[in-house]
């Protein structure tokens, strides 16, 4: 049992064997753009905690969240503040060998669209700029693909790509301008379509979690998902720099199973004692990944889904805080 936000964190940034390894093979200090957020923060001490002996973590960020730099410096972390759509403040950003983007904007994006383009397509062309010379591993998205049957396994990094929505859109905007610029200047990228990583403060498993203990009806609309564990994701966003390559490196970066969404429901209700209730039926279709590259590259999550649920089930019971940011998992129509 995960107690305490700090035993989370601790779990979530403690380093494998195989996470040292790629720290020191990366032969340079290792930049992180956009380490506030969800994932970045124990991305940044989980690199830090890897580290060779003198190798330079440092990270950018606007740091409006209150405190975080103050952690993140605590541990180590070289801090830089930075607005990245402002070409001056990127341009003083340190040369680095490796930069590690995360920068991006998915909720709320359906008001302002015109922000979303500039996040996530703009802005990767501004980083791919300044950074022509290093290696970028850069977090995109599952939703670059159209929905997949469920029976089917979800899709490959070969199928052809059809984003669902204006924000999916912008996802692949996103993967075509890191590409070009790989193009044109040789520049060594690997790409991360992430579908869903979970924390217990907040993931698709919290969300249906919480609706079942608050006997809310769960949406069975988008019948199943992928999930991975942050840690798992993390650390294979370190492990992604040994591939990044010219033209750019693609890697579906989920966990291997296919969850229905009325089955986890219901083991989170027997977790609780209750009998989940639910509202509309299973579409034929989902939002899916096929990982089976990156789980030949890295070998499988850490993390079962099992494991995941029963921890976020005793977060749920025990009144852990969370970020009260939905993952939205369910909506269809590409609205965020």
């Amino acid at each position: 049992m995960i107690r305490s936000i700090a035993e989370l964190e601790e779990l979530l940034s403690r380093p494998s064997d195989a996470d040292r390894a790629a720290m020191a093979a990366l032969q340079g200090d290792l930049l992180i753009l956009g380490v506030g957020g969800k994932m970045g923060p124990t991305l940044a001490l989980r690199a830090k905690r890897a580290a060779a002996p003198g190798q330079r973590v440092l990270a950018a960020a606007r740091f409006s969240e209150a405190g975080l730099r103050e952690r993140l410096t605590g541990a180590g972390i070289e801090c830089l503040q930075a607005d990245l759509l402002d070409t001056a403040q990127l341009a003083a950003l340190p040369e680095c060998s490796n930069v590690l983007c995360m920068f991006g904007r998915k909720f709320g994006s359906s008001g302002d669209p015109a922000l979303t383009w500039a996040m996530n397509v703009y802005a990767p062309g501004l980083v791919s700029e300044r950074y022509k010379s290093s290696r970028i591993v850069a977090f995109s998205s599952g939703n670059v693909y159209p929905f997949s049957p469920a029976a089917r396994g979800g899709s490959s990094e070969e199928d052809p790509l059809l984003p669902v929505g204006e924000y999916a859109w912008t996802g692949l905007g996103r993967e075509r301008i890191y590409d070009y610029h790989s193009r044109r200047f040789g520049t060594p990228v690997a790409l991360l379509r992430l579908n869903y990583a979970i924390d217990l403060r907040y993931g698709v498993l919290l969300d249906i979690g919480m609706k079942v203990f608050e006997r809310k009806p769960v949406d069975l609309t988008m019948g199943a998902a992928n999930v991975i564990w942050q840690g798992d994701a993390n650390s294979a966003a370190l492990r992604s720099f040994a591939h990044a390559a010219s033209p750019a490196f693609v890697l579906n970066l989920t966990g291997p199973e296919t969850l229905s969404v009325r089955r986890v429901a219901e083991t989170f209700g027997r977790h609780f004692g209750v009998k989940p209730e639910f509202t509309g039926a299973e579409s034929p279709d989902a939002l899916l990944n096929n990982a089976q590259r990156c789980h030949r590259l890295f070998g499988y999550p850490s993390v079962t889904p099992d494991q995941m649920i029963e921890w976020t089930a005793l977060w749920i019971g025990m009144g852990g805080e969370t970020l009260n940011k939905p993952t939205h998992f369910e909506t269809r129509d590409g609205k965020f």
